[in-house]
């Protein structure tokens, strides 16, 4: 059976740790994570939050090994609406990361808790 994009994102949300913006800076500031958005470049550069790399969900299996090897460093996922970075974690989870976690407020939220 066919599923689609909803259905896709409710599968992947069940097995992704899913925070808030402000408990996503507290734990950046304590375990030196990584923090990515994974919209699409001219998203990232008209409304990025500060200290996110950019590596669009279409190229994050490709790139993250490239800035990351450390299956165990916390990374942290965020997009607008949190529905391109729960499909990302879940592939970063099938690629072997271990500690990756979603974002899931709006982008203005993420972005006053990274000022």
């Amino acid at each position: 059976m066919l599923k689609n994009v909803p259905e896709l994102v409710q599968l992947a949300a069940k097995n992704v740790r899913r925070i808030d913006a402000d408990t996503a800076t507290r734990e950046l500031e304590n375990n030196k994570g990584l923090l990515i958005d994974v919209r699409e470049p001219a998203e990232h550069q008209a409304k990025g939050a500060k200290g996110a790399i950019n590596i669009p969900r279409g190229l994050l299996e490709m790139k993250v090994l490239e800035i990351e090897k450390d299956p165990n460093r916390a990374i942290y996922l965020h997009c607008a609406t949190s529905v391109r970075a729960i499909l990302s974690a879940e592939q970063l989870a099938r690629i072997g990361f271990n500690n990756v976690s979603v974002i899931t407020c709006d982008l203005d939220t993420i972005q006053k808790a990274c000022e």
